[in-house]
């Protein structure tokens, strides 16, 4: 009679450990940071667009300068490498300005996404921790009615009659 009081009939359910269950929360939320790292790389990734956006620009105005500096023997040539290398600015300037735009963008979609994931990630880890623990409460709960009907039933003994 006392092996039969430890053993709890389960039936379906099932009984998680607790440490197991919280160790399994903790790892969905340790999932998160890699989501986050995913995202500082791509901030790098825009930093080295931006820098080699910088260097072409600086390229280009370099070669722009060259060529004033050689053609400064003639007013026309002059006035005519001025503007050109005017354009020249102008259009890597436009070029700089369009790649910094573009990996702007894909940043704030991708950190987007990656913030959508995290929280459906956070979302899910939350959903089955409440999941597990409703499970252990109703278990929880089961236990309790079998362990006051074993102290009921000692409680009363054979041949007491309850008044």
């Amino acid at each position: 009679m006392v092996g039969e009081a430890r053993r709890l009939p389960l039936g379906s359910n099932v009984v998680m450990d607790r440490r197991r269950l919280l160790d399994l929360v903790d790892q969905m939320r340790v999932a998160v940071p890699a989501e986050v790292r995913e995202a500082s790389s791509i901030v790098e990734q825009q930093e080295e667009i931006l820098t080699r956006a910088q260097h072409e620009a600086e390229q280009v105005l370099s070669e722009a300068h060259t060529q004033v500096a050689e053609r400064l023997e003639d007013d026309q040539i002059v006035k005519a490498a001025e503007e050109r290398g005017r354009e020249l600015v102008r259009q890597a300037e436009e070029r700089v300005a369009a790649m910094v735009r573009e990996a702007e963008e894909q940043v704030k979609a991708r950190l987007a996404q990656v913030e959508a994931a995290a929280n459906q990630q956070m979302d899910e880890a939350d959903r089955y921790a409440l999941e597990m623990l409703k499970k252990l409460e109703a278990q929880l709960a089961s236990f309790v009615i079998t362990v006051r009907a074993g102290i009921e039933a000692l409680e009363t003994k054979p041949g007491e009659v309850e008044e």
